[in-house]
């Protein structure tokens, strides 16, 4: 089925029986997203280094473009803190332009990725590592607010050990130096201003933040008391009522010139981007009971992002949050992820001189208490209770990196020691010699008087691969010549060439002491590699048994008959 059939499948199934009901629900769902999604979208346009306006006409497009052909009905996307993040390093080295070409050649990627049906492979990647570098993540983008939360401009500290590991001047963790050194003019009311909306986030009880997101209602009362008290303070400045920015991608031979050096920021973006969603997707599906289709919803996140910085936007992804506030405030259909960004629309043509007012340090307090927030805190407490400690060795590992070097190299470095450990834990191979139990035979009715002494068994347990080779020679000892070894295989679920070897050389071992060698319990993914290397022709399939009760029949037989 093509692609464009299957979606229009989806869409016919998704508004079946749609009426006046489901279109208010979908109507009043839309306006509770826009009003999280605004100051959001104000906050994550300054965190990706662009500017408050490219925020919110990123989350105007993915609204109605993403959410439009999205995989699924419940999904919100938009600007997100953990895209910020990636976006803001890319815009302080290679500029604004450099930024939207990112994000272009970044939905490009994620396009392709959803059209020959890769999303699975994006899910490799473990959870610890994902865990680890959304808390790194959260540490950036709280970092990267210091400065309009204490009312000024630091420079990151000079530690030449640091540096001289090849980590960025515009690292994090030299950031965070720089401010530690408290050797700064410190502007109060910034702070009251910044505080005053994280408090009102975090403790605004919740029969008030249902009606009203605790953020949008934080920057409305911090914008009244800048303005009502006079304080002078930086604020968002100028939104131009329209959605086509003048500063939006603008082709030239020497952007195409820069391409080369962008590829690699370009694929942490769309990495980015297709893991967080399909992670929202699977959260949603898991709250709603709806599935989602995770290749078009690629599709649609690489089509949004191709056609955002066009319009002078952001790179966008789905946003848990926001969807969750779909899911939970009863919109059914992906109309609302359409009406939100409509209304988000008619906020940029009409409110701008409102938001314009917005002090800087208010959106600061909206980006610090999300980095607070995003946080995967139940996932971390879950791996420290449970004492996990390879799992948490990448959490730290990941986080510290991410901080430390960039989102590439976090991943780079988080999945290279999650393979290391999962391949030294398969690596411990059993391997047992176990007595013929006569009686358990004779109970299940097989006509056996005795058992040869003659006959091995040896049960196998894990994957015989390049790493288990010397824990399965050190296990089974010394080749001791039986007349039939039987190696039970259960156990096994996949072999390579080194464990093909192995057992090659078990065959030849056993004739040369004049024995034979019996399998049993062999796995399809093990009896395929056999096939393919003659090792089942060399052993014969007469040799090859589906359990180990009947190879040792048919050796006690063998041997009982000679």
């Amino acid at each position: 089925m093509s692609v464009a059939s299957s979606f229009i499948r989806m869409l016919r199934e998704e508004f079946r029986g749609y009426d006046r009901n489901t279109f208010r629900q979908d109507v009043l769902s839309a306006l509770t997203v826009a009003a999280v999604a605004l100051p959001l979208a104000l906050a994550f346009g300054i965190a990706s280094g662009s500017t408050p306006a490219a925020g919110l006409v990123t989350a105007i497009i993915a609204g109605v473009v993403i959410g439009g052909l999205s995989g699924a009905s419940f999904q919100i996307s938009g600007p997100t803190g953990a895209m910020s993040a990636v976006l803001i390093l890319v815009a302080n080295r290679y500029g604004s332009q450099a930024l939207l070409l990112v994000g272009a050649m970044a939905g490009a990627l994620i396009l392709l990725i959803g059209l020959f049906k890769l999303g699975r492979t994006v899910l490799l990647i473990p959870r610890p590592v994902i865990t680890g570098f959304t808390s790194g993540i959260a540490i950036i983008i709280f970092v990267g607010q210091l400065g309009n939360f204490f009312g000024t401009k630091v420079e990151p500290a000079e530690v030449p050990f640091l540096t001289s590991l090849g980590v960025s001047e515009e690292s994090t963790v030299l950031k965070l130096l720089g401010f530690l050194r408290f050797d700064y003019p410190i502007n109060w009311q910034t702070m009251v201003t910044a505080g005053l909306v994280i408090a009102m986030i975090f403790l605004l009880p919740k029969s008030i933040s249902k009606r009203v997101p605790g953020s949008l209602l934080g920057l409305v009362v911090a914008s009244l008391i800048v303005i009502g008290l006079g304080w002078k303070e930086p604020i968002i400045g100028e939104i131009p009522r329209t959605i086509i920015l003048d500063q939006r991608l603008t082709l030239s031979p020497k952007l195409f010139e820069e391409a080369p050096k962008l590829l690699v920021p370009s694929l942490s973006v769309a990495a980015l981007g297709a893991i967080e969603s399909l992670l929202c997707g699977a959260v949603g599906s898991k709250a709603t009971g709806r599935k989602m289709d995770g290749d078009q919803e690629l599709i649609a996140q690489g089509i949004g992002n191709l056609v955002i910085p066009l319009f002078g936007g952001v790179p966008a992804t789905a946003a848990i949050a926001r969807t969750s506030v779909a899911i939970n405030s009863g919109g059914q259909t992906r109309l609302v992820s359409v009406l939100h960004g409509l209304i988000l629309l008619l906020c940029a043509l009409f409110l701008g001189p409102v938001l314009a007012r917005v002090p800087l340090a208010a959106l600061a307090g909206v980006l610090m208490a999300t980095a607070i927030k995003m946080n995967e805190w139940e996932e971390i407490r879950w791996m420290f209770r449970h004492r996990f400690k390879s799992a948490i060795a990448l959490f730290f590992i990941t986080m510290f990196a991410t901080a430390l070097l960039d989102l590439t190299q976090a991943i780079i470095i988080g999945v290279g020691l999650s393979a290391l450990f999962y391949i030294y834990r398969s690596s411990n191979v059993s391997v047992s010699r176990k007595e013929v139990d006569v009686k358990m035979l004779q109970a299940r009715g097989h006509q056996i008087d005795s058992t040869h002494p003659d006959i091995s068994v040896v049960y196998i347990t894990g994957p015989l691969f390049f790493a288990a080779i010397q824990a399965f020679r050190r296990e089974f000892g010394e080749h001791q010549c039986s007349r039939v070894l039987i190696l039970s295989m259960r156990g096994v679920p996949l072999i390579d060439v080194s464990g093909l070897e192995l057992i090659e050389e078990v065959l030849e071992a056993q004739h040369a002491c004049g024995g034979e060698l019996m399998l049993c319990a062999v796995q399809p993914a093990v009896r395929e590699m056999l096939d393919r290397s003659r090792l089942t022709e060399e052993i014969g399939e007469h040799n090859i048994f589906w359990a180990a009760d009947a190879a040792i029949i048919e050796a006690n037989r063998r041997l009982c008959a000679t």
